[in-house]
């Protein structure tokens, strides 16, 4: 482990990289971060390696990509043989299911806008919108 000053326990890691403690534990416990050493008392202490990957992993999901992705983000941040054309890939094949998610939810909100121009919005018990909603199609 790369020391700070003085190692931090996962209260103070959390604090200081924006991650919460309990997803701190996670990502130890899915192998995004390698398990953090002990000290004599049991508590986990972080240095600046854990604080940077921590703060590399949270940016990355700030920018909306999966847990795997992440893995995937991080095995290519740490080989520094790597071609910056593996990571382009990566980022663009992520633009490109930003851009289908996009497209979906301008459609559902097309609809919703649909379905409330249609509804009265007023005492009557009448409601397209339920009515819509309740004739969906079951998925198969």
């Amino acid at each position: 482990m790369d020391t700070l000053a003085t190692p931090l326990d996962i209260g103070a890691c959390a604090q200081a990289t924006g991650v919460p403690a309990k997803t701190i534990r996670y990502y130890e416990s899915i192998g995004i971060l390698p398990p953090a050493p002990r000290a004599d008392n049991g508590y986990r202490r972080y240095g600046e390696k854990e604080i940077e990957t921590l703060r590399f992993v949270r940016r990355a999901r700030d920018l909306g990509f999966s847990l795997d992705e992440v893995a995937k983000l991080l095995a290519l941040w740490r080989d520094k043989n790597r071609a910056s054309a593996d990571v382009k890939a990566l980022a663009l094949e992520h633009a490109q299911a930003l851009d289908e998610r996009i497209a979906k939810l301008k459609t559902m909100r097309e609809t919703i806008l649909a379905l409330a121009a249609r509804c009265h919005g007023d005492h009557r018990p009448d409601c397209p919108i339920l009515a819509d909603i309740a004739s969906a199609p079951e998925k198969t």
